[in-house]
């Protein structure tokens, strides 16, 4: 059987949580580390770019998105401002048996879990099957207001969308699923309009369902001192301005 090591982390700055999915990407890749799904939100809240971006159109940005700190990520696709969300990211060597069904494959195993561990909770969620004209680099601003076939849809509007950054040794797709909308530049359906769900007990269930699609033995794992170190070197790129005004 197939296992996949578990983390859930607490809060914590944009700089950090995009530090950590590179090192995950980075030693998973290597086979330094095991295949590994990772749960976290973001603390305080912060708008993350798409990796081709420009920071000047988040500087255009008016308030109060554009008050927030800023990161940008490895992954494309458009802006995120992340806030009371839940957001998963899963790193996996490129030759995993989960990836053999091309690249969108592991787009719809993970949606396809968001989409089963909501609809346990009352949610009548499904995906979209349309794709608009937006790419990596154009489109609306916020991710949000983009759409993809594989994205999960409550009505017409969209709860979760996911990315990938996909190397020679490994690949990375994180994604977000909005709990709460405290920002009008947010244009998304939340969790929270239909039910008292909270984030940590969507992530067990969202654990659940992808294991019981995949197959995958889900354990439980905390982060090594190697990971740790690696985490902490990386942040200070994401916290630099040469990282963050690359485009």
């Amino acid at each position: 059987m197939l296992t996949i090591r578990v983390i859930h982390d607490p809060p914590q700055s944009g700089p950090l949580n995009m530090a950590a999915d590179e090192t995950l990407l980075n030693r998973v890749g290597a086979g330094d580390s095991p295949p590994t799904l990772r749960f976290y939100q973001w603390d305080p809240p912060t708008i993350s770019l798409g990796y081709f971006q420009k920071y000047a159109d988040y500087e255009a940005l008016p308030p109060p998105a554009g008050e927030l700190p800023v990161v940008r990520r490895l992954t494309g696709g458009g802006a995120i401002l992340h806030d009371r969300e839940l957001t998963y990211s899963l790193a996996l060597p490129v030759d995993h048996p989960l990836l053999s069904g091309g690249p969108n494959r592991l787009y719809e195993l993970a949606h396809d879990a968001v989409i089963a561990c909501l609809s346990e909770a009352g949610i009548d969620s499904w995906r979209g099957c349309e794709t608009d004209d937006s790419t990596a680099a154009r489109g609306p601003f916020f991710c949000f207001a983009r759409r993809h076939c594989l994205d999960v849809l409550v009505g017409d509007r969209k709860l979760a969308g996911s990315a990938q950054r996909r190397t020679r040794t490994g690949v990375l797709q994180h994604g977000s699923i909005i709990f709460e909308q405290r920002f009008a530049q947010q244009p998304v359906a939340a969790v929270r309009e239909a039910t008292d769900l909270a984030p940590a007990d969507l992530a067990d269930r969202f654990a659940a369902a992808f294991a019981a699609q995949t197959g995958c033995r889900l354990d439980p794992g905390e982060w090594t001192e190697a990971e740790r170190e690696a985490t902490g070197l990386l942040a200070n790129k994401y916290a630099g301005r040469d990282w963050l005004r690359r485009r």
